[in-house]
């Protein structure tokens, strides 16, 4: 495994990456309402990221992926592609944005409520969101990978949730997916030790049912194998000197 340690030039150009790809989010927000397609969210996504912010929606082709955001509706776990689908009360909806500025990749996504979501809905969302945050304080030079999938797994499972098995966070630069790889769960003190100058995502998926989950016909799109509700957050983190930066913050937003 080959970990690419950032200079500070490259951190620099990260940062601008980070920033565009969550001001995209902040962008987005006023349109995710009843009614609206997540074609239509794509559209306006892909207008901003290429005409306001001149750079390129990583999604869009990659690896045959058709759209340039991914949004993964209720029982939809990651990757699901934008159609005609109009997004109704009560959903809940994540939206994942990765952007390219002069080569270097910002990832992040977060999750909307349509309206106002039932309390299942809106308690998954929560305490994947409570997940995302646990699992970013254990990042800090030295510490180990399984520090963080520990914490997120044990958050989750405490909550009678689980921890989507199959995909997780990545090393991010020049790459859209490179090492190393962030599990969200794990033992403490096992994994790769973290350095100053690393970048990865953490992005944990998080089930109100059982974990295990299934690829839909498109090829892309996860869901639940019990259709229970999922919900995901994501941040691209730097391990700096003393701990951590969230490079992917958004205006106005906590973390």
């Amino acid at each position: 495994m080959s970990i690419n340690i950032k200079t500070p030039e490259e951190i620099e150009k990260m940062r601008i990456a980070g920033r565009l790809a969550a001001d995209v989010l902040h962008m987005i927000k006023p349109y995710v309402q009843p009614g609206i397609t997540t074609n239509e969210l794509d559209q306006i996504c892909h207008d901003y990221i290429v005409n306001e912010q001149q750079a390129i929606p990583a999604p869009l082709n990659y690896r045959g992926f058709p759209k340039s955001i991914c949004t993964s509706i209720n029982h939809q776990v990651c990757h699901g592609i934008p159609s005609d689908k109009a997004l109704k009360k009560g959903d809940i909806v994540n939206i994942d944005i990765t952007v390219i500025k002069d080569e270097f990749h910002g990832d992040t996504s977060k999750m909307f409520y349509l309206g106002d979501p039932g309390i299942k809905a809106r308690r998954i969302s929560e305490i994947a969101h409570e997940c995302l945050l646990l699992g970013i304080e254990q990042v800090k030079p030295g510490g180990h990978m399984g520090d963080i999938g520990q914490a997120i797994q044990t958050h989750a499972e405490s909550k009678n949730c689980s921890v989507v098995r199959e995909y997780c966070g990545h090393g991010i630069g020049r790459v859209f997916h490179e090492d190393p790889q962030v599990l969200h769960y794990g033992k403490a003190n096992t994994g790769i030790v973290m350095e100053t100058g690393m970048i990865f995502t953490i992005e944990p998926m998080i089930n109100a049912g059982k974990r295990h989950v299934k690829l839909l016909n498109d090829q892309w799109t996860v869901v639940t194998k019990d259709h229970s509700l999922s919900a995901q957050w994501e941040h691209t983190i730097l391990v700096t000197d003393t701990g951590y930066e969230v490079l992917t913050l958004r205006p106005g937003d906590e973390i």
